[in-house]
């Protein structure tokens, strides 16, 4: 008594991932989309679980891609965080690695690199253009393109929505950056750190520009009480997320590199829930990069990978980002590989 199902296709608006099969005889109360926020005005204890619980699911659920798509586990220790800080500076990005280099001072005091960290930190310093190392209670952020906003493994309490430009989610695994997702203006991350208080799963990095709105414990607590539509918005969010990360195992485990790539472009335009007609070109913001890093195609792999979208008929390039000719084939295509690799399976 007092669980619930359903809520991810209700709220996210897309199919069911699950079967639903009652053991005993049961009595329960349905709620409509619309009905949510007046059940958050009137019972905010019960949202509160529903939102408590998608962040907990979601962290599994990314857990299990990691290990799926990576073949490892996943780790929190805050050592990691030289890590990440060192791939970046390697790539010459060091408006990302000096924030990252920040956070492994602040977190591991006595660690393992912390010498040599002091002095990358110090070699970096003056010419870089990284914004908010602390937290503050600055309601509005301003991030310049390529700096990051947290990382991964870094402790934080901090959620964001996006007022303008787009932001890129990502982890470094075997020394690679994998792409997680591209958020743009509307959207809300960071969450799982502040419902949970664990460390961050993945890097925020500012993809563009952008003006970020903080929420933090104290003013979530009290948006809470106050905005049940923000609620209700961040419940059809942390949705999305769940059902896009059930698309995304499903994904994970399609071994031919153009089908994992068609069916990864058709999960990023049905996140959209667009309808867009038979012969109706699409342009994405996606780039053929950004595509192989999001389904995690290793490096001896994606000079292939590369030429197979080029060629493939279901695509075509322009300006750097790909173009859909017909997404209803697209998606059926996606949906026939997805169909035949889980016969395969059984």
């Amino acid at each position: 008594p007092g669980d619930f199902v359903g809520v991810i296709p209700c709220m996210s608006g897309h199919s069911q991932v699950e079967n639903v099969v009652a053991l005993t005889d049961v009595v329960v109360i349905m709620v409509r989309r619309d009905q949510y926020p007046e059940l958050i005005m009137r019972n905010t204890p019960v949202a509160m679980k529903i939102v408590r619980a998608f962040a907990k699911e979601m962290r599994t659920l990314n857990d299990d891609l990691t290990k799926i798509t990576f073949n490892k586990n996943s780790s929190e220790s805050p050592e990691q965080l030289f890590s990440v800080a060192k791939y970046y500076q390697n790539l010459s990005s060091y408006d990302i690695a000096i924030y990252a280099y920040y956070q492994y001072l602040k977190e591991c005091p006595n660690g393992v690199h912390i010498e040599e960290a002091k002095k990358r930190f110090v070699q970096l310093k003056k010419d870089t253009h990284a914004v908010y190392f602390e937290s503050n209670s600055d309601l509005i952020r301003d991030y310049p393109v390529n700096t990051m906003i947290f990382s991964e493994h870094q402790k934080g309490g901090d959620m964001f929505i996006i007022q303008e430009g787009s932001v890129k989610i990502s982890k470094v695994v075997d020394g690679e950056e994998v792409a997680l997702a591209l958020l743009k203006k509307g959207d809300m991350f960071g969450e799982m750190a502040l419902l949970e208080d664990k460390p961050r799963s993945a890097s925020a990095i500012a993809h563009s520009p952008c003006k970020l709105m903080v929420i933090n414990k104290d003013n979530f607590d009290q948006m809470v009480a106050s905005q049940s539509q923000m609620i209700a918005r961040l419940t059809t969010m942390l949705a999305d997320r769940i059902w896009s990360m059930y698309r995304q195992l499903a994904n994970s485990t399609l071994k031919n590199p153009r089908e994992k790539m068609i069916d990864m472009l058709a999960l990023q335009i049905e996140k959209q829930k667009t309808v867009i007609g038979k012969g109706m070109p699409y342009q994405t913001d996606i780039s053929v990069d950004d595509l192989i890093n999001l389904c995690g195609i290793s490096q001896h792999d994606k000079a292939t990978a590369r030429a197979e979208i080029y060629n493939d008929p279901n695509v075509k390039i322009s300006y750097g980002k790909i173009t859909i000719p017909d997404v209803p084939e697209l998606i059926k295509q996606a949906a026939f590989y997805r169909k035949q690799n889980k016969k395969a399976k059984k």
